[in-house]
């Protein structure tokens, strides 16, 4: 049996049903009945309704040892995608904790129960630091702890250390580090949780854009390399899942024609963004509310960061798709 964590994520949710169409026995933990609902909706956005009910659904916490112990019954394979994503300076000791102490426990549950295989999914945020003489960021490039990096990156990157722990202590792993992450998105559906908060930005009328790039890929090629690195006899390896590394811009621009609203017309260079991050402090602090963009966001709007995907295609042959085509063919559904 294959356990997920994460399982009412975006990420666990398209594992989960690409698992129960391949035939996969699955158990999936949750920390709140509601969220199962969400899981729900994806299934329901791709017509599969029924293989829901296949799911084994278990209370559980990857924070809370004595709840995995019963998940981890009868269990021999394990995708961990149970993650908190955040980039709010507040939330600094909540992702350790969730991101590091909770890899700590499944890696630890993991060895015990003698797990054939595991795979992590963890995030291009913790690649390394480029090097002066390189220019893509690779899964060889080093990690530079003098330079700055965001709690969350942090976070991803200790978590990583704990996967690899286990690997010294015969646990086989695999880790995949995604890049920005699209999901399906049609109209009817664009304020459906779980649906990436980046569409909904844009259909609220984002006037704003900047020149910086990063790696972007689409879910479903996610969810089936991971499975097929699984299934593979590929081990204690990491991947970087991108697609392409594609401009900001170029990306609202084609969210915006696919859902036919105006595109964000205003260029963000460096200077506004670092203005607009300090202005959200002070506002945040004075009014009690959440950070709606921080120092680590702006900086990672402008920065312009390369990746390389060509690891992945040696080991699997894997032709990704374009985003762009994929934002566009997702809006049918």
């Amino acid at each position: 049996m294959v356990l997920v964590t994460g399982g009412t994520g975006l990420v666990g949710a398209h594992l989960l049903l690409h698992l129960i169409e391949n035939g996969e026995s699955v158990r999936a933990i949750y920390r709140n009945q509601y969220n199962i609902q969400k899981t729900k909706l994806v299934f329901e956005l791709y017509k599969k309704g029924d293989l829901f009910e296949k799911i084994n659904w278990l209370e559980a916490d990857i924070l809370d040892v004595p709840s995995l112990e019963i998940a981890f019954i009868d269990i021999d394979y394990v995708y961990h995608c149970a993650a908190l994503i955040s980039f709010d300076p507040k939330d600094e000791d909540l992702l350790r904790k969730t991101n590091i102490e909770g890899t700590a426990n499944m890696v630890n549950f993991s060895i015990a129960g003698g797990i054939k295989k595991f795979c992590f999914v963890s995030s291009i945020a913790a690649l390394g630091d480029i090097a002066p003489h390189e220019t893509y960021i690779t899964e060889e490039t080093d990690w530079n702890p003098e330079k700055p990096h965001s709690d969350y990156a942090i976070s991803k990157y200790g978590a990583e250390m704990e996967v690899w722990r286990g690997l010294q202590e015969g646990l086989d792993v695999i880790i995949i580090n995604p890049g920005v992450i699209l999901v399906p998105v049609s109209k009817t559906k664009i304020f459906d949780e779980g649906i990436s908060e980046l569409y909904q930005k844009v259909v609220k009328g984002l006037k704003f854009y900047t020149m910086g790039s990063t790696g972007f890929v689409a879910i479903s090629d996610v969810i089936k390399i991971a499975y097929e690195l699984m299934k593979s006899n590929i081990k204690n390896e990491r991947f970087t899942l991108i697609a392409d590394n594609t401009v900001f811009r170029d990306i609202l621009n084609t969210i915006a024609d696919t859902l036919k609203v105006k595109r964000p017309t205003i260029h963000a260079k460096p200077l506004l963004m670092n203005f607009l991050w300090m202005a959200d402090l002070i506002f945040s602090a004075l009014f009690f509310q959440k950070r709606r963009i921080t120092k680590a966001t702006a900086k990672a709007s402008y920065s312009k960061n390369l990746y390389s995907n060509e690891k992945i295609k040696t080991a699997l042959g894997t032709v990704f798709l374009d985003v762009h085509h994929y934002i566009k063919d997702s809006s049918k559904l």
